[in-house]
């Protein structure tokens, strides 16, 4: 279906052709309609499948019919995390080029300068306000912002700011809003704790689902079970197979996300990190190099598993396998976007077993696997040779074949050297005593078996 067979503004579809989108998604296909009848929703789609504009193309369109925003918010977007906040303000820029709106992105992880900005943008009026929960609330404690004429309320990646603990502080916001809006609820998943929200904020919802909690079929799957020492040796045989193409590998934790940066720098990989200990003009300078080339490797935990739109990623690595199925879908649909192909490739060692199998559970799909040998010992041609004649251990009690030659002849050693009546130096009997017991059954003076029952010493 094509965005010129919905009812959109000729403004809008000048800016969709500007930008080269002709051609609808299923989300799309199937939300647009219900947004511009004015129906709350709810909309389970993966990422990557081209959601964001599945909601602002025709709340954007409906906002152009409205008087200018004054004093008053016209739509509250709420997003989980900053870099989310961004894509959909760079959306928003982009379908509304031809048309007289305004918009302004509120998130943390900025200075003082940039609150203050923020907070007289949000009191002097906005048709957009595109937010992190957590900042919204910081500024909404400060007084003076009017959300009282909030004509739609957009909760993206819904799931994700239920796992990140903002369940009370949407439901603070949504008290704060008029009870005539329109409702439109996002998410790649369907636990129940979306149906609670969903139950409490949405009036008569209808439910639009495009295969939920899968990763686009765009995406060549594949899995390596390998020893834990042996995963950067792979992933460096991955990157090799992929040079010159922008690469994300994800990582369980900030230290190991750090770790693994470091060490593939030392072997010469362009490669940057992103995890929470970083400040945002961190993040926005590694994304920058990123999208320009400069940086060809991201290894970063799951903070950048969603809200980042990133063009041509054509390999996603999971270092470490998700605890959660859904971080999985995330993860690797940050490749294969906008119809592109792509790949991912999970390493799993010993303890990723159990992970990974719930991850094909869940999400009900077979990842194609393969066993990758263990590094194998330096083979013979890098081994010493055994030489014939290879000097005996100094505990033998022998000299060197040398030695022996060059020697006096025993009888004129003196006798102090000589064992005494020729009984075993008392060395030689505790090597005797050691000895290995032979596997066959050894038999005392009288030829019966011994009392051991022929068992080596080790079993007795």
């Amino acid at each position: 279906m094509l965005f010129e067979d919905f009812d959109l503004s000729d403004d809008l579809l000048d800016a969709l052709d500007a930008m080269h989108f002709s051609e609808c998604t299923p989300i799309q296909e199937k939300a647009i309609p219900v947004v511009l009848d004015r129906h709350d929703l709810i909309a389970i789609a993966q990422t990557g499948t081209g959601k964001t504009a599945a909601y602002l193309l025709p709340v954007i369109d409906l906002l152009a019919e409205v008087p200018e925003a004054k004093g008053f918010v016209n739509c509250l977007i709420m997003a989980p995390t900053r870099e989310l906040a961004q894509q959909i303000e760079r959306q928003m820029d982009g379908f509304g080029y031809y048309l007289p709106l305004s918009s302004i992105a509120v998130y943390g992880g900025t200075d003082g300068k940039e609150f203050s900005r923020q907070q007289r943008a949000m009191k002097d009026g906005a048709d957009v306000v595109i937010a992190t929960p957590g900042r919204l609330q910081a500024l909404l404690q400060m007084g003076g912002i009017d959300l009282s004429k909030v004509r739609h309320f957009i909760l993206d990646e819904a799931d994700r700011m239920l796992d990140m603990g903002f369940f009370d502080d949407i439901m603070a916001i949504a008290k704060l809003l008029p009870e005539e809006r329109q409702t439109l609820l996002f998410s790649a998943t369907m636990p129940p704790k979306i149906r609670k929200l969903a139950s409490q904020i949405l009036r008569n919802p209808v439910e639009v689902q495009i295969a939920p909690s899968r990763p686009v079929e765009k995406i060549k799957q594949s899995a390596i079970f390998c020893n834990e020492p042996d995963k950067q040796r792979i992933l460096l045989d991955l990157l090799k197979q992929h040079r010159g193409e922008r690469v994300i590998v994800f990582a369980a934790s900030k230290h190991g996300v750090r770790d693994l940066a470091r060490d593939l720098r030392r072997t010469g990989v362009k490669a940057a990190e992103i995890h929470s200990d970083l400040d945002q003009q961190q993040r926005d300078e590694t994304i920058r190099g990123f999208r320009s080339g400069r940086i060809e490797v991201i290894v970063a935990t799951d903070l950048l598993a969603r809200g980042i739109d990133i063009e041509d990623v054509m390999l996603v690595i999971n270092y470490d396998v998700p605890r959660e199925p859904e971080d999985y879908v995330h993860r690797v649909g940050r490749t294969a976007r906008a119809n592109a192909d792509g790949e991912a490739v999970t390493l799993i060692g010993p303890r990723d077993r159990r992970a990974f199998q719930r991850v094909e559970a869940t999400l009900k799909i077979n990842i194609p696997a393969q066993d990758r040998p263990a590094s194998s010992p330096r083979g013979g041609a890098d081994r010493p040779r055994r030489d014939s004649t290879r000097k005996p251990s100094r505990r033998s009690g022998q000299k060197p074949r040398a030695a022996q030659e060059d020697s006096k002849p025993a009888e004129n050693k003196s006798a102090e050297n000589k064992p005494a009546d020729n009984k075993p130096t008392e060395n030689a009997a505790k090597r005797k005593r050691r000895r290995r017991p032979q596997h066959r059954k050894p038999s005392n003076n009288s030829g019966k078996p011994s009392d051991n029952g022929g068992k080596p010493a080790s079993e007795q």
